[in-house]
């Protein structure tokens, strides 16, 4: 995944609330905080409310200034993580602005927030044991970067550039869906491989598939060119294989050291992969319907 190297990065649809060296730490992750991801919160959206069982407050001192100061262009994006991030939201926005524009609809940005540890959100408060997740209640997206390692190391991700990329779009699909009343349908409390929770979390990939066939085509609007430049056979490999290692049988074998489909809250690998694979193919979001 390349980008153009002249582009200009917008800062502002991303928060920077990371903890700076030194700062006190939070109580969570470990091998408990990586089962939790077996009930629902894992790699998706939160409805129902965060906690987390550390008294501490969320103490982070660090503010945009590192993101605004370090990620300007589409080369800082080439070369360092964070800044890559911050391009991938700016693509995803970009299609998905100029996709409601084009079905007669407005599409309101959502803010991704980088932290450590430990946030406050309006949907409570999380550790980064529960992954990346959207919360509706304040229409951000949440990600501590230290997910992409575990991704890798923990998960058995191949990991690479645009594994982490499906993730970010995968968030804001379903920012997509509160803005298209979809998400609340994942609010009945069943689990379950048909369950409405499963079908929500596949349509979320399946537009992130969406977004991608469109990536190196999506004019950013302040400069008329396409922010994402060149996206191979092997990114989107990357992208499967990252869908693949978050579907809920391998987490539960991996984890629980057995499968229990009537548990499952995000899908299967093969559900997984196969929906993101059709937004792709496609590169139509009405080929996302997951409810049918």
């Amino acid at each position: 995944m390349q980008f153009d190297d002249d582009a200009d990065l917008d800062t502002s649809e991303v928060q920077d609330r990371r903890r700076v060296p030194g700062g006190r730490r939070t109580v969570g992750g470990g091998l408990a905080g990586l089962l939790a991801v077996l009930i629902g919160l894992f790699f998706g959206t939160n409805e129902f409310g965060l906690s987390s069982d550390s008294g501490e407050p969320d103490t982070t001192v660090s503010s945009a200034a590192q993101v605004s100061q370090d990620c300007r262009t589409g080369q800082d994006a080439n070369n360092k993580e964070d800044c890559r991030i911050v391009a991938v939201v700016n693509s995803v926005q970009d299609y998905w602005r100029q996709e409601f524009r084009r079905r007669g609809g407005t599409y309101s940005p959502a803010q991704t927030v980088f932290f450590t540890g430990q946030v406050a959100t309006a949907c409570g408060t999380a550790t980064s044991a529960v992954g990346p997740f959207y919360c509706p209640g304040d229409r951000k997206v949440y990600l501590d970067l230290g997910f992409f390692d575990d991704l890798r190391t923990k998960f058995g991700s191949s990991g690479g550039p645009f594994a982490q990329a499906y993730v970010v779009a995968h968030e804001y699909g379903h920012h997509v869906q509160n803005l298209m009343g979809t998400l609340q349908r994942s609010q009945d409390g069943r689990t379950g491989r048909n369950s409405n929770a499963v079908r929500v979390e596949l349509q979320a990939d399946c537009y992130a598939g969406v977004w991608a066939h469109h990536a190196t085509t999506t004019p950013d609007d302040k400069t008329g060119k396409p922010l994402i430049t060149n996206l191979t056979e092997a990114d989107i490999q990357d992208g499967l294989n990252a869908a693949a290692a978050v579907g809920d049988d391998r987490i539960q074998e991996k984890f629980q050291g057995r499968v229990t489909p009537e548990t499952w809250t995000h899908g299967s690998a093969q559900q997984r992969q196969q929906w993101f694979y059709e937004g792709y193919r496609s590169g139509d979001m009405a080929r996302c319907n997951t409810f049918r």
